[in-house]
């Protein structure tokens, strides 16, 4: 057998899959401190890293200071994992954790929702009924 036999096949398989996953690759606006997060493929899944905000852009070397647990205090803010194993499309995303570094908050899943090429509602959940939402804007 072919020895890039295999690695055809995956391709060909997760074609689809990267396909659906397109519209939402690419950097995001956020609601909040002048952000921007990073949506890329991580392996099978998407997930999402702080690329700017207007605090890092004053101190580059902000650390994540907010976060629940101390030991992860000193992570730098910026390139940090905000968004993990996120799967669906072509419009509807749903995966988890979510995390925002503002306020050290963690929701253990999620939603994100294409509303339109330049839109995205980024929907994160502590429990069924306790949820938060923000508006993103495509960044140019």
């Amino acid at each position: 057998m072919n020895p890039a036999l295999p690695v055809v096949l995956a391709l060909l398989a997760a074609g689809p899959a990267l396909a659906q996953d397109e519209p939402l690759v690419g950097r995001w606006r956020t609601s909040a401190r002048d952000g921007v997060v990073g949506i890329e493929r991580c392996g099978a899944v998407l997930c999402g890293r702080v690329l700017d905000a207007a605090p890092l852009r004053a101190d580059p070397d902000q650390r994540d200071i907010h976060n629940r647990k101390a030991a992860l205090r000193t992570r730098r803010v910026k390139n940090l994992l905000v968004l993990e194993n996120f799967t669906g499309g072509p419009t509807a995303w749903k995966g988890g954790p979510l995390y925002d570094p503002d306020s050290g908050d963690r929701a253990a899943t999620g939603t994100l929702t294409l509303v339109d090429d330049d839109t995205l509602a980024v929907k994160g959940c502590i429990a069924p009924l306790l949820c938060r939402t923000q508006t993103w804007k495509r960044a140019r």
